[in-house]
C-alpha cells in the first residue's frame, strides 16, 4: 500500500508541475499545493501534495497523516530545516512558517473541520495533539 501510495504522489506531483496545478490542484473539494522540504537526514528535497486552507494571508496545512499515532515526515523536516517552497498552482514561491498553538491553533482547527470534516475523524484516531502549520509568503 505504501508503494502504490508514493507511485500515485508521484504521478499527481508530475501532472501538477505541468499542468501548473490545473491537474491535479484539487482533490474533490480540497485544494492543493505542493510543499518542498530539505529532508532532515538526507539534505535530499521532497515534494509532498498537501491539502491547504487559506487563512490571515497565508495558508494553514494539517500534518494529520491520517490520524496515525506519529506525524507526517514533512512535519519532522520543516521542524529541523524550516526553509520550504511552495507551488499553488503556476506559483512558486518561498514560505516562512509557523507551528500554531493555542488560541491561534484552536481557531485554525475550527477552520479546518468546519472546511473539511474529515479531519475531525483523524483527531479521534490519535492520542497526539495534530499540529497545524500557517504558511506565509517569505519576506
Amino acid at each position: 500500500m505504501n508503494m502504490l501510495f508514493k507511485v500515485f504522489s508521484s504521478f499527481q506531483i508530475w501532472l501538477y508541475r505541468v499542468s501548473g496545478g490545473k491537474l491535479g490542484g484539487s482533490m474533490g473539494t480540497f485544494r492543493v499545493l505542493l510543499l518542498t522540504t530539505i529532508g532532515r537526514k538526507s539534505g535530499k528535497t521532497h515534494t509532498v501534495p498537501l491539502g491547504y486552507f487559506e487563512r490571515q494571508g497565508g495558508y494553514v496545512i494539517v500534518a494529520s497523516k491520517g490520524g496515525a499515532p506519529t506525524n507526517p515526515a514533512w512535519y519532522y523536516n520543516i521542524k529541523d530545516q524550516p526553509q520550504v517552497t511552495v507551488q499553488i498552482m503556476d506559483k512558486v514561491m518561498p514560505m516562512s512558517l509557523e507551528v500554531l498553538s493555542g488560541e491561534a491553533r484552536a481557531q485554525a482547527w475550527q477552520q479546518v473541520i468546519t472546511e473539511a470534516p474529515s479531519y475531525a475523524a483523524y483527531e479521534t484516531k490519535t492520542t497526539r495533539e495534530i499540529p497545524l502549520v500557517l504558511l506565509r509568503p517569505a519576506k
